[in-house]
Parts: C-alpha cells; structure tokens; sequence
C-alpha cells in the first residue's frame, strides 16, 4: 500500500474474500456482519450494530465490496464471502482528519479517499457519486498504484514550458499561466523554476529527462485509457 495519495490516482482495489453470515434481506440491501472493523465503545451518540448493508442491483449504488455467492441470492441465515474483485478505480479527492474522524468503528479514518469507478467522470451535479474509502482502515484491502499523471512533479512547482511560458502546477489536470493568457496545458519539455524555493540540480534534472519527450496529451491518454474516463477540468 503506498502512504500518499494524490487526486488522479489510477488504483486497483482488492480485498481477500473472508467468510461471513448475512443478517438481513431487503429488495435493495444484504446486510451481512462485517468481519473486520470493531465497534469503537468511546464514540458518542453513534453505536455501530457490527454489519454493513451491501447493495443489490435494485438499489442502483455502487460498492467496491461484494459477497460470492451474489446479494441477489442470499437468505438470512446463510453463510457468505464478502471481499473486493480485483477493481480499478481513480482518485477524485483526498480528505485528511484531524483528529481522526468518528464513525462509530474502529480504527477511526484519519483520511478518505473519494473514489469513481471506472468509466465515470466527475459530476458536480451528482450526489453521491464518489465512494469514500479509509485507506488505512481495517479492511484488508490490497491498493496498487497503477498511474500517476505527472508523478515526477509535486503540487506547487512552477514550470516554464518550451515556449517559455511560466505555470504552476496544482495537480495533474491543474495548471494555471502566470501570464492570465487562456492555455489549456503547458508544451513539453518543462524546466523546473521552483519547488518550495530553489529546486535542488537533481530535481530539475528529473524533470527534465521526464518530459524530454512526450507531451500533456500522451499523459493524458494513457490516463483515459486506464479510467475510461475524463478529467474533471476537461469536461465543458
């Protein structure tokens, strides 16, 4: 599991699947008891009953986590798996708490990740559609990095492109000119200007070698091509 995480992110979630009871049926819901977190005895006014509810296709909700055999054929009584299927998915946000939230389970989330599957493009008009995950919660989750769109930058570099034009770099999809002029992205190679101050010889030659060749549109494809989707800042 890496220890940071950055919007744009493309990740592949697992989760061995471990053998529980389903407690409850529902047209929309299985609820099964979870085997993994413990219910927190020092939260206030939140007690958590030691299951998780699970969506059927009725309930139209997206869930990393799935039973075998599936929610569509469960009873109350019966024996299951639940675990998460190998699943691509990318970042949209990274939340961090402090102190770490109560949820009523413990370990209590210092931070979340706010997930979309793939296919999906963020949309500002939909609820809910992010699925929020602990990435150090305690599930068993394995989580690969699969992509980071310009991991050789760090959010607040300043950069001046082939033409000479100077940017600030926020996060992958994320530039911003200083000259005010409207550009879509920066053209390669990029020349590191700044990192917390004046940038060491050996990052600005990483930099460098990194968009020696190359361009914004070949880091944006190989993005699209792992999420099926598009960034947010693109869409219009």
């Amino acid at each position: 599991m890496i220890d940071d995480y950055r919007p744009g992110d493309v990740l592949k979630l697992e989760c061995p699947f471990t053998e529980t009871t389903v407690t409850e049926v529902s047209r929309c819901y299985v609820s099964v008891r979870w085997p993994w977190l413990e219910v927190d005895p020092q939260a206030k006014n939140i007690r958590w009953n030691g299951q998780r509810a699970l969506p059927t296709p009725e309930a139209h909700e997206w869930e990393i986590f799935r039973t075998e055999p599936a929610e569509t054929v469960l009873r109350p009584g019966d024996t299951c798996l639940v675990g998460v299927p190998a699943t691509v998915v990318h970042v949209q946000a990274v939340y961090h708490f402090d102190p770490p939230r109560v949820t009523g389970m413990l370990p209590r989330p210092a931070s979340y990740l706010d997930l979309l599957r793939q296919g999906d493009t963020y949309d500002p008009e939909l609820e809910d559609q992010a699925y929020a995950l602990d990435p150090a919660g305690g599930e068993p989750i394995r989580i690969e990095l699969l992509f980071r769109p310009y991991a050789f930058l760090e959010p607040g570099d300043e950069l001046a492109d082939q033409a000479g034009r100077v940017w600030r770099f926020d996060a992958a999809w994320d530039w911003h000119p200083f000259d005010g002029e409207h550009s879509e992205t920066p053209a390669w190679p990029l020349a590191l200007l700044s990192r917390n101050g004046e940038p060491t010889p050996e990052e600005a030659a990483a930099v460098a070698r990194a968009t020696a060749v190359g361009s914004h549109a070949e880091e944006l494809d190989r993005w699209a091509g792992l999420t099926l989707a598009q960034p947010a800042a693109q869409q219009q």
